[in-house]
């Protein structure tokens, strides 16, 4: 069997059997695998999805890692795009191996690391790794198969059409009549918010789109980054994937927006992505580089980094309604979508407001 082939398997993993589901997965991938040296572990921090860490005793660098999709996902998630995206970006050194697809998740390659968290997203030795990185998948040619649109815009106005209005629970009826604005608010914001973004001027190049922390794998053995899960990618507006990363720098679980970059950081962290993003795609060294980089082109692309920020808040916070509704995984969505929301409100007019003149 070539192990670096994915198949798809006709399997549905149902929530309360993941281990049973992992093992009939293995028996395709890893058909040499002997179920009393696998071990398992059943990993708790998505938000999203669930997923299993598959350890056989003889093989310890072989860690397969099974993802089975959250509830409902397939109401907000091109599964085949996914799929498309993680083959491309393996195929250019960017992403884990694919091993097999089944009917609601896929196994894919352990990517050995720690995943960021709001302190080491900060660390001097790691963000210039994660802003060369993005800067490389932006210069990822997808394939003929993907729009080269921004995908943004669709995929707000996807959330927007099947976003809850009334939840079975009385209670959480009662807390999103208490937090939410009206559907017509929304729509207001974002007619707004297309109009204005629509007009920036920033470039259309291929996104992670849900780069947050816990998409960041770092490896301080290679001094590497890895990023994982690509079910949001697709082409995009290159300010909102930097911009959505670094709303992310809050956190997810205990979100503190006083954590949000400073001027000072972003400017730093942009260099480091314009120097790699310029960069032709055969220059090897990065000599003389920086001077090729401007402030003026810095500060452009601060501008429209933080206006994008803003529709980074307003896109996750239409997602996590949907999420409140249909989750299975034991989270405050509806909390995490007022305060999305409090924070988009709160930075609206400061960040609408920024031009490169004003810097």
């Amino acid at each position: 069997m070539n192990l670096h082939a994915a198949v798809h398997i006709p399997l549905t993993i149902e929530q309360d059997e993941l281990i049973a589901g992992s093992i009939t997965v293995l028996s395709v991938i890893r058909p040499s695998w002997t179920r009393d040296k696998i071990s398992f572990k059943v990993f708790t921090g998505g938000i999203t999805n669930q997923l299993v860490g598959c350890f056989h005793e003889d093989y310890p660098d072989d860690v397969i890692l099974v993802r089975v999709y959250g509830h409902k996902t397939d109401l907000l998630i091109d599964r085949h795009a996914e799929t498309r995206n993680i083959k491309i970006l393996h195929d250019a050194g960017y992403a884990p191996r694919l091993y097999a697809t089944f009917v609601n998740g896929h196994a894919y390659e352990y990517v050995p690391g720690v995943i960021l968290n709001t302190t080491s997203c900060r660390d001097p030795e790691i963000f210039p790794l994660v802003a060369r990185m993005m800067a490389l998948m932006h210069k990822v040619d997808d394939g003929a198969e993907a729009p080269r649109e921004p995908s943004m815009w669709l995929k707000i106005r996807q959330f927007l059409d099947i976003m809850p209005l009334r939840f079975e629970d009385a209670e959480k009826q009662a807390r999103f009549l208490e937090l939410i604005p009206s559907k017509s608010t929304l729509e207001e914001e974002f007619s707004q918010l297309k109009e204005v973004l629509s007009n920036v001027g920033s470039p259309i190049v291929f996104c992670h789109n849900d780069l947050l922390l816990a998409n960041v794998i770092h490896n301080a053995k290679k001094k590497s980054v890895t990023f994982i899960d690509y079910e949001y990618s697709n082409y995009n507006y290159q300010a909102f994937d930097i911009g959505n990363h670094f709303a992310e720098f809050a956190g997810v679980s205990d979100v503190d927006y006083t954590a949000y970059p400073s001027p000072e950081f972003q400017r730093r962290w942009l260099r480091f992505y314009l120097e790699t993003f310029r960069k032709s795609n055969s220059e090897t060294s990065s000599d003389d580089v920086s001077d090729t980089v401007t402030e003026e082109d810095i500060s452009r692309l601060y501008v429209q980094v933080n206006k994008f920020a803003l529709a980074s808040h307003f896109k996750w916070a239409i997602w996590s309604l949907i999420q409140a509704e249909h989750s299975n995984i034991d989270f405050d969505f509806l909390g995490y979508s007022d305060i999305r929301l409090k924070e988009y409100f709160a930075k609206k007019d400061q960040f609408l407001s920024l031009s490169v003149e004003n810097l």
